[in-house]
């Protein structure tokens, strides 16, 4: 499959070996193919991961071979890559990769990491989100189009409630990803609160498009807004995260004039290094603003107190939590029985 080959990124040398073995079959895209995409978005991605835990999805033979997500850091890690300890909703902890420069995205690519997925915190406070993340995932019979349609009013509830700003981005399928930076003030459950009252409101603003069921028998043909992307251990791909699909799609930061026109295949392993160098990373100035959930916890509470809405099932891993109604689809609940006539 070739020699190795020694890569400079960002002031190291990262070795890659086998760089011809095949990752995308159908394309022909390589091993090397995909570091050089990862020196050529270097700055982007950095951005989305600098300093955060994150997981590796990993094709080390590419997508004809095995995969398998890898939380706990590889133990032959470079020292220079630093870690942060973070603790799963099991109770259980890990040590978790946490770049801090280019070489550590290419050092990862050298292993078969295609996607990478950071928790919405830094590691200085792993406890306490900086990024409100929603999900907003097309069902059966909807598409990206009907997506786009639900981002807009999911703008228009941001901007009013808090006059938050939202950077879309492709998920790499058929849906979008907005992240809203946050002040790190408030713990995981808080914040999944706060997703629970954006989708509860755009539910309320476009009952036939959007909806908030968690069960996938009560969502029809419409967006549902995935609350449970923003609970502890749930993970969004990064921007500029190559997705494991035949034609190497990537997640791609868009500007709000463009999530309209655009489409998840315009974006792929081959398309964004050219869209990078002329535009560069048009999120680049994400960290540069801080927003605060309190109007959307307002809005929260008053769903609770004048509307009896209270949380909404966790994923089935997680432990069961405070408040939380049954855990149960629907058409599985056990109906209530009915008085005998006479009672």
């Amino acid at each position: 499959m070739g020699d190795a080959v020694e890569l400079e990124a960002g002031g190291r040398t990262v070795r890659l070996s086998h760089p011809d073995k095949v990752f995308f079959p159908e394309r022909g895209f390589t091993k090397l193919d995909l570091a050089q995409y990862y020196l050529a978005v270097g700055p982007g991605i950095l951005r989305a991961l600098r300093d955060r835990p994150t997981t590796l999805e990993r094709y080390p033979d590419g997508l004809a071979g095995e995969w398998f997500f890898q939380k706990r850091a590889p133990k032959n890690m470079p020292d220079w890559i630093p870690t942060a300890h973070i603790t799963f909703p099991s109770g259980r902890s890990a040590d978790e990769m946490c770049p801090t420069e280019e070489g550590a995205v290419v050092w990862a690519a050298q292993y078969g990491t295609l996607t990478f997925h950071p928790w919405p915190v830094r590691r200085a406070d792993v406890d306490r989100p900086d990024e409100l993340r929603i999900d907003l995932d097309p069902q059966p019979g909807t598409d990206y189009a009907d997506a786009v349609r639900a981002a807009g009013e999911l703008r228009a509830v941001l901007e009013e409630f808090g006059g938050l700003r939202g950077f879309p981005k492709t998920s790499g399928g058929r849906g979008l990803h907005v992240f809203v930076p946050i002040e790190p003030r408030w713990t995981f459950t808080q914040v999944r609160r706060a997703a629970i009252a954006v989708g509860r409101e755009m539910e309320r603003r476009m009952p036939d498009h959007v909806t908030i069921k968690w069960w996938k028998e009560e969502r029809g043909e419409k967006i549902f807004v995935d609350y449970n992307q923003t609970a502890r251990d749930r993970t969004i791909a990064s921007a500029y995260s190559v997705r494991p699909r035949p034609h190497a799609p990537v997640s791609a930061p868009l500007r709000w004039e463009e999530v309209g026109d655009a489409h998840p295949r315009d974006f792929d392993l081959a398309t964004m290094p050219a869209r990078f160098a002329a535009l560069g990373d048009v999120h680049a100035d994400m960290d540069d603003h801080r927003y605060s959930l309190e109007a959307l916890l307002e809005l929260a509470t008053k769903d609770e107190h004048d509307h009896g809405l209270g949380d909404l099932p966790y994923p089935p891993e997680y432990p069961k939590m405070p408040g939380e109604p049954k855990r149960v689809q629907p058409s599985r609940a056990r109906k209530p029985k009915q008085a005998a006539e006479g009672d």
